[in-house]
């Protein structure tokens, strides 16, 4: 049984000069009470032909982890162009939104990145050498791909039974999702994936950069419901 689902990500700022912070702000909630923080991270695909070219942009634990509803902002710096093949510095690329828990993965929304230049002339005349000041970043907001994997949550605390009424808890899982991510860039093989359109449901939770509003007693509610409308492909 997953404890957390990831009920919406916003692209913040987008489209952006390369050379901007990038922005998600991330909705969630936590069905049951949890043990130990959940770590997010953001991961920028620097090459298609070489993992070694990965960078993980930031990492950040968020927690205690309780039941009930929240939303941050997360911000990190952008990549480092000196480590990414001046081949690959304009293209479309990928961007990974992971959140793990107790070191595993249970969740991954990938993105395509299309870098360009903001001028038609420089677009069809590129330069030999990338000018990184006249570079846009634009991320395809609207076509995440979302992974699910299955991992071990804290089970949460039985309720009190009477006699002769026992209590049986579902510990199946959840199933994987259909699809691919980034076609054979970032694709695993183990596990599946699913398109969302507008939202993300069910399944997925603090640092320089963040702010956070909590739906348990502790801030303000999240305005309006969440977007649940999803597209499988």
């Amino acid at each position: 049984m997953s404890a957390v689902n990831v009920t919406h990500v916003n692209v913040l700022d987008n489209p952006s000069r390369f050379t901007n912070p990038i922005q998600f702000e991330i909705q969630y909630e936590c069905l049951f009470n949890l043990q130990e923080d959940l770590e997010w991270k953001i991961t920028y695909v620097g090459s298609a032909e070489d993992e070694k070219y990965d960078q993980v942009l930031d990492s950040v634990l968020v927690g205690p982890v309780v039941q009930g509803s929240y939303r941050f902002v997360f911000q990190v710096d952008p990549p480092d162009h000196t480590r990414i093949p001046a081949a690959d510095l304009v293209g479309v690329t990928v961007i990974l939104l992971t959140c793990a828990y107790r070191g595993k993965e249970f969740i991954r929304v990938g993105y395509y990145v299309n870098n360009d230049y903001d001028d038609e002339e420089l677009r069809e005349n590129p330069p030999d050498t990338v000018q990184l000041d006249r570079l846009m970043r634009n991320i395809l907001a609207d076509k995440p791909r979302v992974t699910k994997f299955q991992v071990e949550f804290d089970m949460p605390a039985a309720p009190q039974m009477q006699a002769g009424n026992p209590t049986v808890f579902d510990q199946t899982g959840d199933r994987s999702m259909d699809g691919s991510l980034a076609g054979e860039l970032m694709s695993d093989g183990n596990e599946g994936y699913q398109q969302l359109d507008g939202g993300m449901h069910p399944e997925a939770g603090m640092g320089m950069g963040m702010q956070m509003q909590m739906q348990n007693g502790l801030g303000a509610p999240m305005a309006g419901p969440p977007m649940v409308d999803m597209m499988t492909e």
